[in-house]
C-alpha cells in the first residue's frame, strides 16, 4: 500500500461549505474500483480531501490517496480510510449515495472492518444539483459536465474510471511508474474538481434560501406585433453567489443572475379580471349586469332580472392591473374564467410598498421556475 499526500495550495471549496458542515471536520471522498460490483471487482485507491490546519503554517486543503498496490492490499486501504476518517463528522461525494458509500461499507463487512457510514453525514454534490439539470441547461449531471459549467479549467486527466480499469491490471503486474501516476492523477483531479464544482451547490441555495429585492419597477416593451407590454422588473440579491452566469425563463417570466446579482423579469396583466365567490349559494347572478351579488341586496332586485348564481357565474369583475401567481399565494385571486388555470393578484398600491411581499414573490417565481420541468433521470 502506498499513502500519498499532497498539499493544494490556494485550491479550497467553491462554495461557503461552513453553510453545510464544518470545514476541518469535514471529508471530500471519492474512490477508484476494478468494476461496479463488490464480489467480482476490487477496491484499489481511496482518496479524500481535508482541511489542514496545522499551527505551525496557513491553513490549506490537502488531498490523501490511498492506493493498493496489489489486490491483497484492498483490506489495507480500507483499515487506513477507517482510522483516518473516524475523528471526521462530514463527508462530500458526488453521487456517493449509489455507490461509493454502499462500496465501501460492502467492503468493510466483507472483511470484517467495525466501521460504520451512518456515524457521518453525508452531502452528495450529484442529488443536490441533479434536480436543477434543466434549469441549468445541462446535457446531463456527470462531474466532467458540471465542471466545464462552473469552471474554465481543463483537466490534465484524460482518462475516465472504466478506461483506467486495465491501467490498474497492469500495474499490478508491473509497477510501471507511469502507470501509477495516471491512476493516482485521475482520482487526484476527481478530488480537486468536487471542490470546484462545489460551486453550483448556490443553485439549490437559490430556491431554498431567502431572495431579497432590492428594487422594484416598472418597464414597457413592444412585442414581436408591435402591441405594447407590461412587466415588473425586480433586481434580487441572492443568498450565494452563482457560479456562472445564468438565464431562465418560463411561463413568461425571466431569470438573469451573475455573482449574487440577479434580476426576475414578470408580466403585467392589464384588463378585466373575474373574482369568483366560493359561496355561490347565498348569490344571485344578474345576466343584464354579468355579475353575481348577495342575496342581502339582490332582495331589492326584480325577480325577472335575477338568477339563482352558480359556481361558473358567482362572480364580479374588475378592471386593474395584476400579476400571475401559480398557487394561491396572495388573495383575493382573479381568473379569465371559470375553467382558467391561470390565477392573478391585483398589483395595488398598498402592495407596491410592500417589499417582503416581493421577497416572498420573488421566491415564488423561482419555485415555479424550478418546477417547470420533469425531474430528470439518473446520469450513468
Amino acid at each position: 500500500m502506498k499513502c500519498i499526500e499532497k498539499s493544494l495550495g490556494i485550491l479550497s471549496p467553491k462554495y461557503p461549505i461552513e453553510n453545510l458542515c464544518i470545514p476541518n471536520q469535514t471529508l471530500f471522498i471519492d474512490i477508484e474500483t476494478t468494476g461496479l460490483y463488490v464480489r467480482s471487482s476490487n477496491l484499489y485507491m481511496i482518496g479524500c480531501a481535508c482541511l489542514d490546519e496545522a499551527p505551525d503554517k496557513p491553513a490549506c486543503w490537502r488531498t490523501i490517496q490511498w492506493l493498493a498496490t496489489n489486490y491483497e492490499d484492498e483490506i489495507n486501504i480500507l483499515n487506513a480510510f477507517a482510522v483516518f476518517a473516524k475523528s471526521y463528522r462530514y463527508l462530500i461525494h458526488f453521487n456517493g449515495n449509489q455507490f461509493d458509500i454502499p462500496y465501501l461499507q460492502n467492503k468493510m463487512q466483507q472483511y470484517n472492518i467495525p466501521f460504520s457510514f451512518d456515524d457521518f453525514e453525508g452531502i452528495d454534490i450529484y442529488r443536490r444539483i441533479a434536480p436543477y439539470k434543466t434549469f441549468l441547461k445541462l446535457p446531463d449531471c456527470k462531474q466532467k459536465t458540471i465542471e466545464n459549467y462552473v469552471t474554465a479549467t481543463v483537466r490534465k486527466d484524460q482518462f475516465t474510471g472504466g478506461e483506467l480499469i486495465d491501467v490498474y491490471h497492469e500495474y499490478v503486474l508491473h509497477h510501471d511508474a507511469e502507470k501509477e501516476h495516471f491512476l493516482l492523477l485521475h482520482n487526484e483531479e476527481d478530488l480537486k474538481g468536487m471542490l470546484e464544482i462545489a460551486a453550483a451547490l448556490a443553485i439549490p441555495d437559490l430556491f431554498h434560501l431567502p431572495v431579497t429585492v432590492t428594487k422594484v419597477q416598472a418597464n414597457y416593451y413592444m412585442d414581436v406585433n408591435q402591441k405594447q407590454c407590461s412587466e415588473i422588473i425586480m433586481n434580487l440579491k441572492l443568498p450565494t453567489a452563482l457560479p456562472a452566469a445564468l438565464s431562465y425563463g418560463a411561463n413568461g417570466c425571466y431569470f438573469n443572475g451573475c455573482g449574487i446579482d440577479g434580476k426576475l423579469r414578470v408580466p403585467v396583466y392589464e384588463g378585466e379580471l373575474k373574482y369568483f365567490y366560493s359561496n355561490y349559494k347565498e348569490y344571485y347572478y344578474l345576466p343584464k349586469e354579468d355579475t353575481a351579488i348577495h342575496k342581502s341586496v339582490a332582495a331589492f332586485v326584480d325577480q325577472a332580472y335575477r338568477r339563482q348564481a352558480t359556481a361558473r357565474n358567482c362572480y364580479t369583475r374588475k378592471t386593474s392591473t395584476y400579476l400571475p401567481q401559480w398557487e394561491v399565494l396572495f388573495t383575493p385571486f382573479f381568473k379569465k374564467d371559470y375553467d382558467d388555470k391561470e390565477l392573478f393578484f391585483e398589483l395595488t398600491d398598498e402592495l407596491k410598498t410592500q417589499r417582503e411581499s416581493f421577497n416572498i414573490y420573488a421566491h415564488h417565481i423561482l419555485e415555479m421556475m424550478r418546477s417547470s420541468h420533469k425531474k430528470p433521470q439518473t446520469d450513468s
